[in-house]
């Protein structure tokens, strides 16, 4: 299937693999998607909204209550115009946030206000990954519908090895058109 003309929404949270989220970004123009970035503060810490804007040709947002685009509020105009919504990566934080309906800030509130499919990649320490708390959260965020990529395992930033690697991008640009061939 084409990418070509497809909208998607990306959302990067905070966590080394925000770097990886860059290239995924590049691989996802170079196929013809249209892709709105969506950043959480946390992502800021890891890479800079200049490097999304510059691959997407497009503003990043970030704020739930400045609106850049659509004055009914970002998280009304960008969930309309989506063919699919992806948060890479998916942290821990933001998983509980999901899990439990929180919307706190634009990335939480949009996917609540989405009705496409969201495709999450979970990207943590190995530890994290492990606690029941989170597993817990994969486990009721799948009962809603989301979908997942599974994280690798291998080295990770903080000098394990184990599970907890976000996919990598040839990966979910794989995955991606899995599920946008398949709506």
């Amino acid at each position: 299937m084409s990418l070509e003309g497809c909208e998607i929404l990306l959302g990067v949270t905070g966590g080394i693999a925000a770097c990886k989220t860059a290239d995924l970004t590049s691989k996802l123009v170079q196929a013809g998607v249209s892709v709105s970035v969506v950043m959480t503060k946390a992502a800021m810490k890891f890479v800079g909204p200049t490097t999304f804007e510059a691959l997407t040709g497009r503003p990043v947002y970030s704020e739930l209550f400045t609106p850049q685009e659509h004055f009914q509020g970002e998280h009304i105009g960008l969930a309309q115009r989506a063919n699919l919504m992806v948060i890479a990566p998916a942290s821990a934080n933001t998983l509980s946030k999901l899990a439990h309906g929180a919307a706190d800030d634009l990335l939480s509130t949009l996917t609540l206000a989405v009705t496409c499919p969201v495709l999450l990649a979970p990207a943590m320490n190995t530890e994290m990954w492990n606690k029941p708390a989170v597993q817990r959260n994969i486990e009721q965020l799948a009962k809603d519908g989301m979908l997942f990529t599974e994280p690798g395992s291998g080295w990770l930033s903080c000098g394990q090895v184990g599970a907890g690697r976000m996919a990598e991008p040839a990966e979910l640009l794989t995955e991606i058109t899995s599920v946008l061939s398949s709506e």
